[in-house]
Parts: structure tokens; C-alpha cells; sequence
């Protein structure tokens, strides 16, 4: 049996007059007065069919007892349509199939929910995900995807890289989130870890001399779920040897350049903008900064050092901040929308959040005005650029709490007043990241981006002796507020990655037990070497315009890592459990 002669969506005016078989699922059905037409759909388009009576009876029987989404089975004729049934809107709308032969292939019971309807509760649309992905956008999303690794290989083979592959399996190393692990049936009371990221066996292939290695790579984080950020996800990891940071940072660029050129035929401009991490966070509060739209902050904690209003006078005497900026028509703001966003700095940490109204003659409105001088308030406006209309946002407390307060106001501002293009791009890279963290819960230093990147060559020095001040090789490339890639340059000797270690709080002991196969490898001569890892659904979530990392993954998990399809996690059998040599926990209370 021929199931078809062409695609649904390929048939054409060209082919009028000609035999053609068609397979696909019924869109929809109309039936008009006798004749009888089906908009038969497959993955490349739809094609309308015409049963009529006249000509193929037994046809109309089987057309007329074929529900929505029935699979269907069609030969027939090639005709034009009449002029005045032409639709434009679709590839195949100026001709139809009139119909021989119908045949039903696979039924199709009622539907849990209509194709067309945007309404639909996410959870139910994820349990009949087969059904869901035939709509237009899930398909059109995965073409989008798949078009994204396609071009990807292509640009990336083209300068000489190598499509290599990392273990899932593999030994558990900490980097920044919690593994899931796998226990080891042959080896009872051990276990293996799924990859977070192919960190080391990436920088092993760069050691074992291969220079230029990519990978389309899952990778897995045990981690509370957000809008962009799943348990499972695939990232674009690649490395690169004898390479400086300025080389990884413009192949990025060229090939975020060459995918926005070819999916969306935007030309971007180029360079994009490179900024340091200390500027993101001093101007903008963020190291993701969207810069479609302005609300930059200033600090002007000298303007007020000597102020009256106590809380900015005591904040700079110890040792904090005071910082503002100015939101473009807030000044409309009533005092119940006031009140709301001092609710909101409290979330973030902050005592409240200070504001100063500038009315449209330009008189200044704020409970705090009488407490401020002339020349603090005119310094406050012109340090923040307010202008009549305007609201001034003011934050004080320690510089820390400052920043994540103004930082989480800046985007939550645009987004109410729509301040940010949403045909605008913002592409930028922001480099010199802290090598360390201090934690203050575990009274020691934390590696800021992971243990394995490079501290800047001239601090060097001051890694045990003062590691705040030292900066990193590593990188971040940011699209619209969104981290869509982290990358770094490498360490490649043992004596500084040990150094490393020891910084964040790894005996020599632990080191070799943990790390040994990455140490014995840099003690044989390793590369300069670094890479970077954009995120493959971050990418598309862009380039389809969608807010949800799950509209583009096609079997996603939703809020607790529940899997509503397979009604994944679910319990071990006792017998898996004895044949991991593992104590069966007990079962959950359950909720009355």
C-alpha cells in the first residue's frame, strides 16, 4: 500500500489533472449540503479534501463517521478551486482533492481538549502531550529547534570542530546544584551521577589533544523549577584549545548572529557590547541586565552622607549605600501603588524603598522631601536624569542589599510600564566575574562560577591572600535579562588548581579523591584551553518569542518535577530496591 504520492502541504497548482494519494489526521470536517470536505493535516501543511456523494458514495460513508483527529487514508484527483474558495492563507489553497477512495487507518476517541483552544490547563495538555504537539505552534516551535542544532553543527564543522561525546554516567562533583543519582546495582551502597554539565570530560578531550570538541549535551540539575529552568535541559557545550577569551567571546557571537540571520532574518548588529560584572552590577543591579530600556542606577550615597533623613545618613556612616533611579512616568503612581512596591523591596531584603515625585511643573512630592536640602534633591534628579513626570526610587542598607533590591525593581518596572521593545535585541557579554564568593552559612569561600576557571593572570597572587579581589576568565552571555551562556578559560596547571582547591576549603586528601583523574591529567601537559555552553531551550524559547521553557521542550516536567505523561517520579518496586541492596523506605502518609 502507497500511503502517499505527497505531503499534504506540498501538493500544488502544477500538479491539477494528476492522481494523488494523501495520509494524515482529520483537522477538521464540514459537511456542506451533501458534499462532504476534510482539511487533511500532516507535519509539512494541510490540503483540503472534497468527498462528493455523486462520485464517490462509499467515500461519504466512511467521511461521514470519522471524528477529529482520525487518521485517514485518501486517493483522488488533483482540481482547482473555484475562484471564489481560494484560500490565500494556506500553501495548498488554491486546489483540493476530490476524493476516490476514503479509507479510516486509526480512529480517534473524543478529544480531551480542542487543538485550537489557547485556554487549555498546561497539565492536561503535558498528559496528552501527542496530542498537544500536533498543534500548529508545538510543531512550528520544534521546527525552530531543530533548524537551531541543525545550523549549529553546521557553523561549528565549518571552523573545525569535532561532534564528540561525555559520559551520563558518571562520578559526582560539585557544581553549584544537587546531582541526581543513580545507585550502582554492582557496586551496592555506591553510585553514579548524571552530568550537570560535561565540564571535565570536555576539558579531558582538550588535554588528550583534540583542540575543537562540541556537543548537543543533556544535562541534569536537581533544583527547584522556574520559568526557564528545568530538571533536564540541553545545552551547546564547546571547548577550545590555545584559545583566548576574546576568540570564544566573537565565535559566540557569529554564530548567535548567523542563527537570528537565518531562523529569524534579523541581522544583528555586531560587536555586541561587553561590559564588566562590577559595571552590571554598580549601573544596572544585575549581572543578566536587560538593556533594552534604561531605569540605570546611580549611586548617591555621597549627595546624602550629611542628610537629614536618618535612614540615609546611617546607612553610609555604616559602611552601606544609598543608590536610586528614575522610572519614566511613575510619578502617577497612587499611594496604594506606592505602598506596593515598598512591599516589594521588603521581599527582596530591602527596609522599604524612599521615592521622590516630580510632578509635571517639576515640584518634588515625597514624605522624605522635607528632611532633604535643595541641593541633595537637585543632585538626587540630576544624578538619576528625572525628568518632570518622573519617579525617583531611592534604596539604602548595606551595598549588597542595595543591589539585589534595585536590581529585582528595574525589570519589575519595565514590565509595568512596558518600557522594554519587544522587537528590540539587547545581545551583551559580561566578563571579569569574581573568582570567589564568601559563604556566609558555611564560613568559607565558594568558587563563583565552578573550581576549574582561570583567575585573571595579574591576581594570581592574591589567591590565598585576599581571594575576594580576584577575578576570574570567566564570562556571561546575556540576551534581553536572560543568562543564555556561562563559559570561562580554564585552569591548565596542577599547581594552580590544587591552589584552587585548597582556597575552597579541599584538603589535598579530598582533592585527589574527588578530582584525582583531572589532576592526573594536568600533570601531563595541558592546553590553554576554555569554552563556553549556550543553552539550547533558552535559545529557542527566544527565537519562538515564548516566556516558558517548557513551550519548547517537547516532553517537559512540571512545577516539583512531576511528569504528568508518564506520572514520572514514581515509587521502586521492593524487588528494586533489594536488587540495589537499598532499605525500602517507608510509603507517605497520605493526605485524608
Amino acid at each position: 500500500m502507497t500511503y502517499r504520492t505527497e505531503h499534504c502541504g506540498d501538493f500544488n497548482e502544477s500538479q491539477i489533472g494528476t492522481d494523488a494519494i494523501a495520509s494524515g489526521w482529520t483537522a477538521r470536517r464540514r459537511d456542506h449540503g451533501g458534499l462532504v470536505f476534510i482539511d487533511l493535516r500532516d507535519r509539512s501543511g494541510m490540503v483540503q479534501l472534497v468527498i462528493d456523494p455523486e462520485h464517490a458514495p462509499a467515500a461519504l460513508d466512511v467521511a461521514q463517521a470519522i471524528r477529529v483527529e482520525s487518521v485517514i487514508r485518501a486517493t483522488g484527483k488533483i482540481v482547482a478551486r473555484a475562484p471564489e474558495t481560494v484560500n490565500t492563507n494556506l500553501s495548498t489553497g488554491a486546489i483540493e482533492i476530490l476524493v476516490d477512495t476514503l479509507e479510516e487507518l486509526a480512529p480517534s476517541d473524543p478529544l480531551p481538549f480542542q487543538l485550537d483552544d489557547e485556554g487549555v490547563d498546561e497539565a492536561l495538555r503535558i498528559r496528552h502531550r501527542a496530542l498537544d504537539l500536533r498543534r500548529d505552534v508545538m510543531r512550528e516551535t520544534q521546527y525552530v529547534r531543530t533548524m537551531t542544532t541543525r545550523l549549529i553543527r553546521r557553523y561549528l564543522e565549518d571552523r573545525g570542530f569535532w561532534e564528540l561525546e561525555t559520559p551520563i554516567l558518571t562520578k559526582s562533583t560539585p557544581e553549584g546544584a544537587r546531582d541526581f543519582v543513580v545507585p550502582a546495582r554492582l557496586e551496592p551502597g555506591s553510585v553514579y551521577a548524571l552530568p550537570q554539565s560535561p565540564q571535565l570530560f570536555k576539558q579531558l578531550f582538550m588535554m588528550g589533544g583534540y583542540e575543537r570538541y562540541y556537543q548537543i549535551a543533556r544535562c541534569f540539575r536537581d533544583e527547584a523549577q522556574r520559568a526557564d529552568r528545568q530538571l533536564e535541559f540541553t545545552q551547546l557545550d564547546l571547548e577550545m584549545s590555545f584559545v583566548t577569551r576574546d576568540e570564544i567571546l566573537e565565535l559566540t557571537e557569529g554564530l548567535y548572529c548567523a542563527l537570528w540571520q537565518e531562523i529569524l532574518g534579523i541581522e544583528l548588529p555586531r560587536p555586541f557590547l561587553r561590559i564588566t560584572h562590577a559595571e552590571a552590577m554598580l549601573r544596572f543591579g544585575s549581572d543578566k541586565p536587560d538593556l533594552r530600556y534604561g531605569l540605570e542606577i546611580s549611586d548617591v550615597s555621597e549627595l546624602v552622607a550629611n542628610s537629614g533623613f536618618s535612614v540615609f545618613k546611617g546607612a553610609v556612616e555604616k559602611g552601606g549605600a544609598v543608590r536610586a533611579l528614575a522610572c519614566p512616568g511613575a510619578a502617577a503612581l497612587s499611594r496604594r501603588e506606592l505602598d506596593e512596591l515598598a512591599e516589594f523591596a521588603k521581599e527582596w531584603g530591602g527596609q522599604g524603598l524612599a521615592y521622590l515625585l516630580l510632578d509635571p511643573s517639576g515640584e518634588v512630592r515625597s514624605p522624605i522631601a522635607k528632611f532633604l536640602s535643595e541641593e541633595e534633591l537637585a543632585g538626587i534628579i540630576a544624578a538619576t536624569g528625572a525628568q518632570p513626570g518622573d519617579a525617583v526610587f531611592l534604596a539604602a542598607d548595606s551595598a549588597a542589599v542595595v543591589v539585589r533590591v534595585l536590581g529585582a525593581l528595574r525589570p519589575h518596572l519595565a514590565a509595568r510600564y512596558e518600557l522594554a521593545d519587544p522587537k528590540a535585541w539587547s545581545m551583551l557579554f559580561v566578563v571579569d566575574f569574581p573568582l570567589f564568593g564568601y559563604d556566609e552559612n558555611e564560613g568559607r569561600w565558594v568558587a563563583e562560577h565552578h573550581m576549574f576557571t582561570a583567575p585573571r593572570a595579574e591576581d594570581e597572587d592574591r589567591i590565598e591572600s585576599d581571594p575576594g579581589s580576584v577575578l576570574s576568565e570567566a564570562y556571561d552571555f546575556v540576551v534581553n535579562g536572560s543568562e543564555i551562556a556561562s563559559g570561562s578559560l580554564r585552569i591548565n596547571r596542577p599547581d594552580l588548581q590544587e591552589r584552587v582547591f585548597r582556597t575552597v576549603g579541599f584538603s589535598d586528601e579530598e582533592a585527589e579523591d574527588r578530582f584525582g583523574f583531572l589532576l592526573r591529567a594536568l600533570r601531563f601537559g595541558a592546553p590553554p584551553h576554555g569554552g563556553i555552553a549556550p543553552g539550547i531551550d533558552r535559545t529557542v524559547m527566544l527565537l519562538v518569542g515564548t516566556e516558558s521553557i517548557r513551550d519548547v521542550i517537547a516532553f517537559p516536567k512540571i512545577a516539583g518535577g512531576f511528569d504528568p505523561l508518564t506520572d514520572a517520579p514514581s515509587p521502586a518496586t521492593a524487588e528494586q530496591w533489594r536488587d540495589l541492596g537499598l532499605v525500602v523506605p517507608p510509603p507517605k502518609k497520605q493526605d485524608a
